[in-house]
């Protein structure tokens, strides 16, 4: 551990000796001077900050069940995951509205210099009031909008009528992980990944310079490498053509055109940064049978170690945790799993 954050503070006198910037250049905001235009529809936030959103599925005044679903890294609002991986007949028989929107930073919304797990999940109640969800709507996280969940489990349960969170990005330094389980699987990653989550939790000062110099490879994640996906997430690319995956990286550009560093680069210092609450000490949120939470993770996901998913069901007993042999990172394209999902959240089915 002092090795590790002896070799980070040696990078940051590198970025300082080689008078590189380590300050991030301001965002380009939506429909400033200078900035991307407006495009979608937005709402207003309690501090002034503008949200965008987009709105799918049935109806909301159809809606049996309504859902607020939570994009990954790099992603954005225009995510396709529920509703155009899920048929329209079963959209019409489960009465499905779904809302997505950009995270603050991401996409249309404006950025957050303040963003914390808490003031996510602040974020979506006051979405969801606007939009008028009634008094309990249901969430769906994938990757790195699965962290945002467990956010709304802490902070907003009495919302919420069930949770779902789809491969979730976990951060090693949670407390409650075993160091030795944490450290076996931080070491699967990339090198190149392992240096990237370092510098966000120990000196997230130099998040930025470090995902844009050039003297170290820097998030293979962020570049989208190969090495980074299993081979069913390759297969599903080969099935569906590149279109889908390079449709990934229109995702990418559109998610980050108010700039990196309020969207990916705050994402990694929230995401892998100290945390206000430890996941796996919280007590059911939803008890009394008032909703369930359901996490589903690949056993060959190369972004986030199955070992720490397992960890987390068996240490919280109110997770219905389901496993899927031979699913990467990519499983939500597995066909029939989003309509899985949805089934054993919404109505109880045992999903796919």
């Amino acid at each position: 551990m002092l090795a590790q954050i002896l070799a980070v503070l040696l990078i940051g006198l590198l970025a300082w000796a080689l008078n590189k910037s380590l300050r991030a250049p301001p965002p380009m905001i939506c429909g400033t001077p200078g900035g991307p235009p407006v495009t979608a529809t937005r709402m207003k936030l309690r501090d002034g900050r503008h949200l965008a959103y987009q709105e799918n599925g049935v109806p909301k005044e159809e809606a049996k069940h309504k859902i607020v679903f939570v994009h990954g890294f790099t992603s954005n609002r225009l995510d396709p995951m529920i509703v155009t991986n899920l048929s329209p007949e079963a959209v019409r028989e489960l009465g499905v509205y779904v809302v997505t929107f950009d995270r603050p930073g991401y996409g249309e919304s404006d950025p957050d210099p303040n963003r914390t797990p808490k003031s996510l999940a602040l974020d979506i109640e006051e979405l969801a009031d606007y939009l008028g969800l009634g008094s309990k709507f249901y969430v769906v996280g994938k990757s790195m909008g699965g962290q945002v969940v467990w956010g709304c489990l802490k902070y907003i349960p009495h919302r919420l009528a069930g949770a779902a969170l789809v491969a979730p990005v976990i951060n090693y330094w949670w407390p409650s992980f075993p160091a030795k389980l944490a450290n076996e699987a931080y070491k699967l990653q990339l090198p190149q990944d392992q240096w990237a989550l370092r510098i966000a939790h120990y000196a997230p000062w130099l998040t930025y310079w470090w995902n844009t110099q050039k003297l170290f490879p820097s998030s293979a994640v962020i570049a989208r490498r190969p090495e980074t996906l299993s081979r069913q997430d390759l297969e599903l690319v080969s099935r569906y053509g590149e279109g889908r995956y390079l449709k990934l990286g229109f995702f990418q550009e559109v998610a980050t055109q108010q700039g990196a560093y309020e969207s990916l680069h705050r994402d990694m210092k929230i995401g892998f940064g100290k945390w206000e609450f430890d996941p796996m000490a919280m007590e059911n949120p939803l008890p009394n049978d008032e909703g369930k939470v359901h996490l589903w993770q690949g056993d060959e996901d190369k972004k986030v170690p199955v070992d720490l998913q397992r960890f987390i069901a068996k240490k919280l007993p109110w997770i219905q945790y389901h496993e899927l042999p031979g699913a990467g990172h990519a499983l939500h394209y597995v066909p029939g799993m989003i309509e899985g999902v949805l089934r054993a959240l919404l109505v109880g089915e045992e999903g796919k």
